[in-house]
């Protein structure tokens, strides 16, 4: 598959329409045995590019992971980033914000999660938060919310400028196929902390959340900092599609593997020289 196809397959619309359904395969493997297959050779991939990504520290990713509860950010993380090596991955899960969080920018706990350079920074949510839940539930006037996206977008813009490549997934699911995961994890004793009671009030908001959610990405998708609409209905479809994303956008970055600061040859000579 060519460099940069699903990236360009997956890129989000900026007509406020997701452009792909949830259950839909535009480009890529339309079974999960060959999902399997093609996870197998973009693993091998994806650790030589890391480790050179790590060992030069000079650039850094970061994926960022949005989606209603039970779209998988969890799984990605998982089965996805669990592809490359965890020493050089940095996870942050972005919770409701403390009272210190609170009293600082929206942007501020944000700024202090960021990759070092090396690294591969992973959001379960994120600043998009902020343009959400904030917007859904009114937990800020709509005068301060609307400003957010200028502010999320010169942010991302800084960093993409200070060497950070961007990745930022929507994890698009059905409202049936959200049914049938809490069902699952009220069935299923083993998944009852998955659950919590609050993902029905956020459900039973659906329709303004797609709206929100609509808004968010057309208003802040740009090549420095874009956005994919992932489908998300079938888990195998999803955690192939984020490891091809980041595959792509690492095979764009290509790392080098730094130069010695030593003489090989003259190290290695003194090494075999060891009783």
């Amino acid at each position: 598959m060519g460099t940069g196809r699903v990236r360009e397959a997956l890129r989000a619309r900026r007509d406020k329409k997701f452009g792909v359904k949830p259950g839909d395969y535009p480009i890529g493997p339309t079974s999960k045995s060959n999902a399997a297959k093609q996870l197998s050779t973009t693993a091998e991939r994806l650790d030589r590019l890391q480790e050179a990504l790590y060992a030069s520290a000079f650039q850094s990713v970061l994926l960022v992971l949005q989606g209603m509860d039970t779209s998988g950010k969890g799984g990605t993380i998982r089965h996805a980033c669990g592809l490359v090596n965890p020493q050089g991955l940095h996870i942050r899960s972005f919770k409701k914000p403390t009272k210190a969080e609170l009293r600082h920018d929206f942007l501020w706990r944000i700024r202090k999660a960021l990759p070092t350079p090396g690294m591969i920074g992973v959001f379960d949510r994120s600043h998009y938060e902020d343009v959400l839940i904030a917007r859904v539930d009114s937990l800020v006037k709509p005068d301060v919310w609307e400003a957010r996206y200028d502010q999320i977008n010169s942010f991302e813009q800084e960093l993409a400028d200070s060497g950070v490549a961007i990745i930022k997934c929507f994890l698009h699911i059905s409202p049936d196929e959200q049914r049938k995961r809490l069902i699952a994890r009220l069935e299923r004793p083993q998944k009852h902390w998955k659950y919590n009671p609050a993902d029905l009030d956020a459900r039973s908001k659906w329709d303004v959340y797609q709206a929100a959610y609509a808004e968010a990405l057309a208003r802040c998708d740009s090549d420095a900092a874009p956005w994919y609409v992932v489908p998300s209905d079938h888990k195998w479809y999803r955690n192939w599609a984020v490891s091809q994303l980041l595959l792509e956008t690492l095979e764009e970055m290509d790392p080098q593997f730094p130069e010695p600061d030593f003489d090989v040859k003259e190290e290695l000579k003194r090494v075999k020289a060891l009783d």
